[in-house]
This record gives C-alpha cells, structure tokens and sequence, in this order.
C-alpha cells in the first residue's frame, strides 16, 4: 500500500513541480514578460481546464488507466519540451504538457479514495500525497534554479522523464475501479475550456473586451451543468472550491512576482533565486503529514484558516520589509500556511463527496485551484507591470485574507468535518 501511495505521490509531484520549476528559468527562455506570462500559464491554463473533463473520464473509464496514461504522456511530452527549438514551441509543449497533468490529479485522488475506504485513514494518505506532491509546488523554484544554473533551462524538462517512469513503476499494483457509464458532456468542458483561457488572455494581453466572451462562456458552462448528465453534479460546488483558487492564486503569484524580484531587482542568479524560496520549501516536505492526522482528529476547518493566516502574514511581511532575515521568516510563514490549507481543503471536498464522484470532486477542487494560480500569475503580473513588487505582493495579501475568512464561514458536512479515529 505505501509503494502505491508513493507512486501516485511521485505522479502528482511532476504536475505540480512542473507548475513552479519554470519560474527562475523564464529570464533564461525568453526576454518578453508576455512571454514569461505565457509559458508560465500556458501550462497552467489547460492544467485548470481540462481538470473536470479529466475527473469525468476517470470515473467514466477508470481511474487506473487515465493514471498511467497521462503518466507515459507526460513523460513523451517533457522529453518533446527540452528539444524546443522557440519560445513559441514551448508554449505549446507546455498546453499539451498540462492536459497529460490533467489527467494524473483526480485519477490519483479516485485511487486514493478507493485505496483507503475509511476516512481516518483516507485523510492521513491524502496528508501524504499532499506533502510530496505539494513539495514539487514548491521545491520548483529551488531545482529550476540549480538546474538551469548548471546545465541550461532544457534540464528542467529532462528531469521529469525518469521519474515519471519510476511513478508508473510503483503504482503498476493500483486497483482498478469500474468505469462509470455515461456520456461526455461536450458542451461543458468546451465552455470550461473557453472560458478560462478567454480570461487569461484578457488579463496577460490587457485586453478586457475578451472578458465579454469569458463571460458567456461562464454562463453556457453553468447552464449545461443543470442536465442530469453533467459532468459536475451542482451538489459539489462548495466555498471549499473558492478557497482553492485562493490558495492558488497566492502561492503562484506571490512565486511569479518575487521571481522577477529576485532576478531583476536584486541580481539573484537563477540558483541563489532558488536557494531564497528554500525557507518556503522545507515545510511543505513535512508539514501536509501533520495536517492530515490533524484533519483526521480535528476536521478541517481550523487546519485551513490558520492555513490561510500563515499565508496572509507572510505575504504581507515579505511586500513590507527588505531585510534579508524577515524575508526567510515570511517565505517560512508562507511555506507553513500552504502545506496546512492545501490537505484540508483536499480533505473537506473529496471526502463530503459520494465516493462514485471522487475523481470529479478531486478535478473540480483542483481545477479550481489551478485557475486560481491562472489569475494569479495573469493579474499579480499586470499590477507588477504597473506598479511595484510591493503593490503585488500586498494585493495578494489581501486576497489571501479573503481566503481565511471564506473557509471560516464554510459550512461542512459531519463527514468532512470529523473524520473518525482510526
């Protein structure tokens, strides 16, 4: 069971290190901020849209086998990304690169659910997988740095073909779960699709008239989810969504902005740029463990708003001060508040929803999480663009706050909310 668990671990830390590890090499692979914006989020953005669609197809044809094909994607897709030849070529590997991500989040939640029937012992996997695939989160910056450092921004993509391999190797005892039958909802995930990536060209091109077809391609997906066969029950939409996107939002654009930062402002070299975001990475490599027996005894409901306060102070403490040692304490706050909100969060919306929509309950809240970093990167940039890194990180402070006070008025299921003692 721990080999498995690891193995489904590994396959989600490529996704989410591959959120981040391109963050100190984006001076290195195109001069163009816009650019910058775009291979950053062109990963981003179909990693966001194609969640849902990818939870739907787990539970339709099977997690196991949407696990592992994403897996070998991914792997043939990263190989493809060290050999671009163009920044416009990167942009693309890195869409068809976080489609294959899509597919590895809520097929290895499905597993996980059915792995560990019982909550007690559900949340505790979840505070395991959350520690060493959120450490890829997080850890990005510091072996993106070291990498391109060393052997040039290609390293970065090369790094993930081995270990996809050993994830497929480890998780080749994962149980198979009977393929829900159904039809795919197209008009859903091609207006979830539409939507998103409308919105993100609006924010990364300044372009607001787009948002007019954000907008209706909101509405077409919202009313097309009323059908009895959608591929999102309105019954899992939940605050916990939101916070998602939240915490996302913070994390990724507070990372976006202090990279440039770092980089331009300070004179950091790639690695030094990776060695500062050190403070942010150790806590996620231990603390999600801790989060998940503390969900397991307590809910999840404080885990997370306290989650969110760490994150809020640090952000705000880092746009406020230039001395080196508070900088190391508000990226420790940050790593702290990340690797407590994130497991709780996992835990209060897959675990409230019916075990048969599990895969789509993980896509929803991660879909919605990764939308969040969408926009954070997208409009964290734009009020870099035009302001200052201090104007940035304060404006993500005060989202982050928001956060806090969504997950605090939360109401939960007794389900999510005390999960038995094992």
């Amino acid at each position: 069971m721990a080999r498995l668990l690891i193995g489904l671990s590994l396959g989600y830390f490529l996704v989410m290190l591959d959120t981040t590890i391109v963050t100190v090499a984006l001076p290195a692979m195109s001069p163009s901020l816009s650019e910058q914006q775009w291979i950053s989020n062109g990963y981003t953005l179909t990693f966001a849209a194609f969640l849902l669609t990818a939870g739907a197809w787990s539970d339709r044809f099977g997690a196991r086998r949407v696990f592992f094909t994403g897996l070998a994607a991914f792997a043939v897709l990263s190989g493809l990304s060290a050999l671009a030849f163009s920044a416009a070529m990167v942009i693309a590997l890195r869409v068809l690169l976080g489609v294959a991500g899509a597919l590895l989040v809520p097929s290895s939640l499905s597993l996980i659910a059915t792995a560990y029937p019982v909550p007690a012992a559900r949340a505790k996997a979840m505070g395991v997988w959350a520690a060493l695939s959120g450490t890829g989160l997080v850890a990005g910056p510091l072996l993106g740095g070291v990498l391109t450092q060393a052997f040039g921004w290609r390293a970065i993509f090369l790094v993930n073909v081995p270990a996809a391999l050993i994830a497929l190797a480890l998780s080749a005892a994962a149980p198979a779960t009977p393929p829900k039958p159904g039809r795919t909802d197209v008009t859903g995930q091609v207006s979830a699709i539409v939507a998103l990536s409308t919105l993100t060209y609006a924010l990364v091109e300044g372009r607001p008239w787009v948002l007019a077809l954000s907008a209706v391609a909101a509405a077409v997906f919202v009313a097309a989810q009323r059908r009895p066969d959608a591929m999102f029950p309105p019954r899992l939409l939940s605050r916990g969504l939101l916070a998602g996107a939240i915490v996302n939002f913070g994390l990724s654009g507070v990372l976006f902005v202090l990279s440039l930062y770092f980089q331009e402002t300070r004179g950091y070299s790639p690695s030094s740029t990776g060695l500062a975001f050190l403070p942010l990475t150790i806590p996620t490599a231990f603390n999600p463990i801790f989060t998940g027996r503390l969900v397991a005894r307590i809910g999840p409901r404080v885990p997370a708003v306290s989650g969110f306060a760490l994150m809020a102070s640090g952000t705000f403490l880092q746009a406020f001060s230039s001395s080196a040692v508070l900088s190391v304490i508000a990226l420790a706050l940050l790593g702290f508040g990340v690797s407590l909100a994130i497991p709780s969060l996992l835990t209060a919306v897959v675990g409230s929803a019916p075990r048969e929509l599990a895969g789509i309950a993980g896509g929803a809240l991660n879909a919605s999480r990764q939308t969040g970093a969408v926009i954070g990167v997208a409009a964290l940039g734009a009020v870099l663009n035009a302001t200052t890194p201090t104007t940035a990180l304060a404006t993500a402070g005060v989202v982050l706050c928001a956060g806090a006070a969504i997950v605090a008025w939360e109401p939960q299921k007794a389900a999510a909310n005390r999960a038995p003692r094992s």
